[in-house]
């Protein structure tokens, strides 16, 4: 039970960061008031199983009418106090924002030079009519956009007319090729703000970045953090993991220490790994980007998973999935040796009803279709129908890697799966491919509660991504073939295992 209500916790403070990032700065609406209409689901489950107990559940409808509801409120109250973009309000509507203002106004950023009406012919010139014939120019405040018909393959185009622009405006600009919703490609040149702020040395700047002593300093942290919860995951009784006894009894004991080291260094390896896929593959293209951060947390798996981030853009789509692809692909080769050799040094059990996916003390492995064959692989005959498994602490590392890769790889917004589907067939496709594996997700929600969490906050996370610089050319068909084979590989992950597999396999 208190596991479930600081799950709940961790949830809402995540939700609120999402809104607060993602839809703040378009709508008027209080992001506390968006953040409770999306968290009443939550709450009223967290309502029922407090009153009534965990062992029964809350009626379908309950669950179901609220996230709909909720859903059209949450989208009612958005577009409510929606904000028009300043790129479009009438000269009046800005005369009348001006006078409300407070007298003392805060200092606008530097902003690069627009195009100027004597360097239109400029910007024309780098636009050959055999590669890509101009028809119409539209300056915005940030920006100019060029129209027109392409006419030859798109990479050459882009690459040509990049190297244009270079030669007439140096690096004043990046060059930004897209694919409008009417399926015709267009060009936009934004300032290139980096370029004007890179006044220190190359190597001076990427000190600044990569900052490597706080990226050991939260790994030493983390490592610390995911032995004190694997020594609880060995069944070594400490007190509470926030109070400085457990500490101490972990790194004066050598013997409780050994014990909570499998979980830590198999769960921190997975993870690293996944992260210094994207950095490895970042820096072959030549991207800006920080050293894997973890994130350590003195609770629940003792961390909150690794990121990297990026600093320059992605030029075209075949870097988009490398770098996408690279991350699960990693983490996934190193999770298969740690779980096949957990599961092998597991406990099988008797599955009872305290048999769920997230209790590691007795795991039905016919949860997943992945899980299932790895089982009987490590385990052979001593897996049967009525078998649940007690997870060695290093199977429960490899297990969360599992979840980790399927979690990455939903093809829905910024996640890996979502760039990978966006490399894979554009920013018009990916949106309507991560709205249904959304509605799809909350569908098997129906039967697999476990997801429903997951369902809820995939519901509500941006679909948009991030385009590429050349975000029209398209994959070659060996990465095509890549990307269906890791859309197969969260399939196996999250599906069940079908009946007639397991007769087959005798579990």
């Amino acid at each position: 039970m208190a596991f479930w209500f600081l799950f709940i916790l961790l949830l809402g403070l995540a939700t609120y960061l999402m809104v607060q990032r993602s839809v703040a700065h378009i709508t008027r609406t209080p992001v506390w008031l968006l953040w409770l209409v999306l968290m009443t689901p939550a709450f009223l489950l967290s309502g029922w199983t407090l009153i009534y107990g965990a062992k029964q559940p809350p009626p379908p409808g309950l669950i179901l009418w609220s996230i709909f509801l909720c859903t059209l409120f949450y989208w009612t109250l958005f577009h409510w106090g929606r904000q028009v973009p300043r790129n479009i309000q009438t000269d009046e509507a800005q005369a009348q924002a001006s006078e409300s203002q407070p007298t003392i106004q805060p200092t606008p950023e530097p902003i690069v030079r627009p195009i100027e009406p004597t360097e239109e012919t400029l910007l024309r010139n780098c636009f050959p009519w055999s590669v890509y014939y101009v028809q119409n120019i539209e300056y915005r405040p940030q920006s100019v956009i060029c129209r027109g018909q392409l006419r030859t393959q798109a990479s050459n185009a882009y690459q040509q007319i990049k190297t244009n622009i270079e030669a007439q405006f140096g690096d004043r600009f990046l060059l930004i090729f897209q694919e409008g919703f009417n399926g015709k490609p267009f060009f936009v040149l934004v300032p290139n703000t980096q370029a004007a702020k890179q006044t220190d040395t190359p190597r001076r700047n990427q000190e600044r970045l990569t900052r490597p002593g706080l990226a050991l300093l939260l790994l030493a942290a983390t490592l610390l953090t995911t032995t004190l919860v694997g020594v609880e995951i060995a069944g070594v009784s400490l007190p509470p993991i926030w109070k400085i006894g457990s500490l101490f009894k972990v790194l004066s004991d050598p013997d409780v220490l050994f014990k909570g080291l499998p979980y830590a260094l198999g769960l921190m390896t997975i993870l690293g790994i996944h992260e210094l896929g994207h950095y490895l593959t970042a820096k072959f293209y030549h991207i800006r980007s920080t050293l894997p951060y973890f994130i350590p947390v003195p609770f629940f798996l003792g961390t909150f998973g690794a990121f990297i981030q990026m600093r320059s853009p992605i030029p075209n789509r075949k870097a988009l999935f490398d770098i996408s692809i690279a991350g699960p692909i990693a983490g996934f080769v190193v999770t298969l040796p740690l779980l096949i050799w957990g599961l092998a040094h597991s406990d099988v059990v008797s599955i009872t009803e305290k048999t769920r996916i997230l209790n590691p003390d007795a795991l039905d492995p016919k949860y997943s279709i992945l899980l299932a064959l790895l089982s009987k692989l490590a385990l052979g005959s001593q897996l049967t129908a009525k078998s649940a498994l007690d997870l060695h602490p290093l199977a429960v590392a490899g297990f969360l890697g599992l979840i980790v890769t399927a979690l990455n790889l939903m093809p829905v917004g910024q996640l890996d799966g979502g760039h990978i589907i966006h490399a894979m067939f554009g920013q018009r496709t990916a949106l309507l491919i991560g709205q249904i594996a959304r509605l799809l997700l909350l569908l098997l929600a129906l039967i697999r509660e476990e997801f429903l969490v997951w369902a809820i906050i995939l519901l509500f996370m941006p679909l948009i991504d991030e385009p590429a610089l050349n975000d029209v050319s398209e994959l070659d068909n060996k990465r095509d073939v890549w990307g269906l084979l890791a859309m197969a590989l969260l399939i196996v992950i999250i599906l069940p295992l079908p009946q007639a597999i397991a007769n087959f396999l005798q579990i």
